[in-house]
C-alpha cells in the first residue's frame, strides 16, 4: 500500500504540475495514514516528496527537501491518529455525520496546509538569503492557493477516497 499510495500522489504531482500549490498530494497522504495508521501515512509522505523533489522541473534544494518531506509526512501522521480514533467511534448516526465528517476534514485540512505553508516559505526564505518576514508575504498568494485547494479537497475527498479504500481491503463491504 505504501508504494501505491507513493506512486499515486508522485504521478498526481505530475499531472497536476502547471497548477502551482493546487495538489492531490496532501489529500492522498492524510488519507493513506487514515486508513493504514499515522506511520504508513508518513512513511508515504517522506517518499512522495523524495521522488517528486528530487526529480522536479522546479528545481532541487536539500534543505526545501527536509522541510517539504518533513511538512508532509505530518498530513499522514494526522490522518493516521484520526483514523486511529475513528476507528474507535460507536456513534454511527446516518446522515449528519458525513457532513461534520467532511467539513471536519477541510478544517483540519486547511489547518494542516498552513503549517506547511509556513514551515516550507520560512525554509525557503532562508535558503534564498532573503528575510524571512519577506518570504512570508511573498508567499501569502501561493499559501492561499494551497489552503483554499486543500480545503475543497479534503471537504470533498477524505470520505469518499478512505470508504473506497476500506472496500478494496475488505473485498468489498464497508469496515466499521
Amino acid at each position: 500500500m505504501i508504494a501505491v499510495m507513493t506512486a499515486t500522489c508522485v504521478s498526481t504531482n505530475y499531472l497536476l504540475i502547471g497548477v502551482i500549490n493546487v495538489k492531490l498530494m496532501d489529500l492522498l497522504v492524510f488519507v493513506s495514514g487514515f486508513a493504514f495508521g499515522p506511520l504508513v501515512g508518513a512513511i508515504v509522505g517522506i517518499l512522495t516528496w523524495l521522488v517528486y523533489g528530487t526529480i522536479n522541473p522546479y528545481g532541487f534544494s536539500l534543505p526545501i527537501l527536509a522541510a517539504t518531506c518533513l511538512g508532509e509526512s505530518i498530513y499522514g501522521a494526522v490522518g493516521g491518529l484520526l483514523g486511529g480514533m475513528e476507528a474507535h467511534r460507536t456513534d454511527d448516526t446516518p446522515g449528519g455525520r458525513f457532513r461534520f465528517f467532511n467539513a471536519k476534514f477541510a478544517i483540519i485540512g486547511f489547518l494542516l496546509t498552513f503549517a506547511y505553508d509556513l514551515l516550507t516559505n520560512i525554509v525557503s526564505g532562508l535558503v534564498a538569503g532573503i528575510p524571512v518576514a519577506v518570504a512570508l508575504v511573498g508567499g501569502i498568494p501561493f499559501a492561499l492557493t494551497h489552503e483554499l485547494s486543500n480545503l475543497a479537497f479534503f471537504f470533498v475527498g477524505v470520505s469518499p477516497l478512505v470508504n473506497a479504500i476500506r472496500r478494496l481491503s475488505s473485498g468489498g463491504t464497508i469496515l466499521r
